[in-house]
């Protein structure tokens, strides 16, 4: 599970999570732990930028669709960013209809608009 990584900082409107490695499986757990961890801070808004996610299946999908639950649970408010990530996540968000609930913008700061001044 080398090469995984979740990492935070807030930006003006809400908390920036930048993601890292493969989501599959395997590293299904790690990935789960790191987003209840996040959405436990309290944060309203949060912006997942998955760049630099190299793969996702659909055990990975389950965990970003488990963490918009989670969010959604505490009252937060979770948004994707589908910048750089491979066209084959696209396509599984699309044909999957998770793209209904996984609001996907090409960049952290288009994500960021949704959540105002």
């Amino acid at each position: 599970m080398a090469d995984l990584s979740v990492e935070t900082i807030a930006s003006l409107r809400c908390r920036v999570a930048r993601v890292s490695g493969e989501m599959d499986y395997q590293t299904d757990p790690w990935f789960r732990a790191r987003f209840k961890e996040l959405i436990a801070r309290g944060d309203r808004f949060f912006v997942l930028d998955l760049g630099g996610v190299s793969f996702c299946d659909s055990a990975g999908l389950n965990v970003l669709l488990g963490a918009w639950r989670q969010a959604d649970a505490s009252g937060a408010v979770l948004v994707l960013v589908l910048a750089c990530v491979p066209e084959t996540l696209r396509r599984i968000l699309q044909m999957t209809g998770a793209d209904q609930v996984l609001r996907a913008f090409d960049t952290v700061v288009d994500a960021e608009a949704v959540f105002g001044a």
